[in-house]
Formats: structure tokens, sequence, C-alpha cells
């Protein structure tokens, strides 16, 4: 079992239990090599972090595929934790290094600028704004707004213009369900977790969930035989990750290790062992963009 250290507080949500076939102990399920005695520039945060042989990482622990912490895991586990993982490993960090920290939307930037976690990979969407205030490298995942619909439903609803008139449960609030009734007409039903829009469909309280699809595909691993997500996404979300504002040494870093995982399959197989689950292959790796800042 590892050893991970891991701070914050679960959440309050009831979701489902890990993916199948990702351990009994939280993540893990990718073979990453640990660096040996990698060398960096003196003073930069990689030599600092590869020095104290330990790093703390931010990720969701709701999302089933991306970021999970399962009730008496000693980890989380999902596609962003093994993205973590692969970076930890390119500094030198094994597994027992690593210091898992609950973070949600609200306080990812607060987070990097006051050093309460070294990194942020929390299904973490690369914007312009957030780049002017922290640094993002990516994306290592490219998806966008998809359905989850039950599986005797999914030759029925399969694009979100067959939504019209039919009930989509999102989160309260969010833009995916508010785009769902002013484009397509579907009649909204918010909820204020995604784990509740997944109990309502299961049990045909509504006809379909809506975000985004990395999200879906957690869930969908969850319920393999009841709920799938169809059809193409039908807007972009771009996936980085998160770092303090200017270290362009970090910037260069990250871009590095992002690239030799796309080539060396390191990346396919973390999809493979998290959102891979859900039954789909691995996608085609994104082009990493030049810049992790603007402003």
């Amino acid at each position: 079992m590892r050893l991970t250290k891991i701070t914050g507080t679960l959440a309050a949500v009831a979701l489902a239990a890990a993916l199948a076939g990702c351990g009994d102990d939280g993540g893990g399920g990718t073979d990453v090599k640990v660096a040996d005695n990698p060398e960096f520039e003196a003073g930069s945060t990689m030599a600092t972090l590869a020095d104290a042989g330990e790093i703390t990482i931010g990720v969701k622990y709701d999302q089933p595929g991306l970021g999970f912490l399962a009730p008496g895991a000693d980890a989380p586990e999902g596609f962003d934790v093994e993205m973590g993982r692969i970076v930890a490993a390119a500094l030198g960090i094994s597994d027992d290094g690593i210091t898992w920290k609950q973070t949600v939307s609200d306080n990812r930037e607060p987070f990097l600028k006051d050093g309460t976690v070294d990194l942020v990979v929390a299904s973490y969407s690369i914007t312009d704004d957030r780049r002017t205030e922290v640094g993002q490298a990516g994306p290592y995942y490219e998806t966008g707004q998809q359905l989850l619909v039950r599986t005797e439903d999914a030759d029925s609803i399969t694009t979100p213009e067959d939504t019209a008139g039919k009930k989509v449960c999102s989160v309260t609030g969010s833009t995916s369900l508010q785009r769902m009734e002013d484009e397509y007409g579907a009649s909204p039903v918010p909820y204020d977790t995604y784990s509740e829009c997944v109990d309502q469909l299961i049990n045909g309280t509504v006809d379909a969930v809506t975000t985004d699809g990395a999200i879906l595909l957690g869930y969908a691993a969850d319920h393999p035989d009841e709920i799938e997500v169809v059809g193409e996404p039908f807007s972009t979300e771009r996936y980085g990750i998160g770092f303090k504002h200017g270290d362009q040494a970090m910037c260069d870093f990250l871009k590095e290790t992002l690239q030799t995982s796309f080539d060396d399959g390191t990346w396919a197989e973390a999809f493979d062992t998290t959102l891979g689950e859900s039954g789909v292959d691995a996608p085609s790796t994104p082009t990493l963009d030049d810049a992790c800042f603007t402003g």
C-alpha cells in the first residue's frame, strides 16, 4: 500500500466507489519511472522540490475518473492524479513524497499564489484570464461538453439537438445547463453535485446529464452497464497544469515532461487505467501551447 501523504478534508459528497481496476489504495495505475537524481538549475523550483524529495499537488476529490478520493482510501485516484505522479516522477519524487491536497475550483489560484500547493492538476481549464494570475502548462487533455444518458437511450439521444423538451441535469448555475436550455431547448434540472444528477439519470428522473466529457466518462466507468457518454463534444475545454505565474523554468520543465509522456506512451497508459475504464480508447495527444502565461 502506498504511503502517500494526504491533506485537506474529504468532500462531503455521496459518490460511487472507486474506478474498477485502479487499485484499492487510490491511484498508482500508471507505471511511472522515477528519475534517478535528475539535475536542475540551482535555485529553480524544480531543484528545490527535487532536493526535498517532496511535492504538494492540488487535485479534486469529487470527480471519478479525474480526481476522486474513495471512502477509506489512502490517496485519490484518476487521470489528473496520474498526471501529477508523472510530473513528480520526472522530479525524482516517488509516490511516498507526494502530498495530495484537496483543491476545489474556487481555491486553485489562491493555493498556487500563497504556496499551499506547488502544482494544481484539477480539471483546470486553460484560459487567458487565468494565465494572467497563474501559469498553466498544457493542454494535457482536451475535452468538451457532452451528454451522459442511460444505455437504453444511447441510440435516441446522441446530439444536443436530441434533448429538446427533455430533462437535462447539471450542477446549479453551470454554463453547461444554461447552454442546453438556451441553444437546444432542453428542460434544465439543476442539482448541487454531478453525483446527484447521475443518480437521477439512473433512476429515470432525468433524461441526460451534461458537463465536460472527461467528468462524464468517470461516472460511466462506475456504471458501465447502465449509462454511457454519447456524441461528440460541442464545446472546447483544455486542461492544464497550474503553477506560480512567471516561473518560466517550470513552464519549460512541465512542457518537456508532458511531451515525453505523450511520446513514450505513459500518457496513454494513464488514460487507459482511469478514464479508459469507461470503455473508450485513448484519444490523440493534444498539441502543447508554446506559452504558459499571459499579461
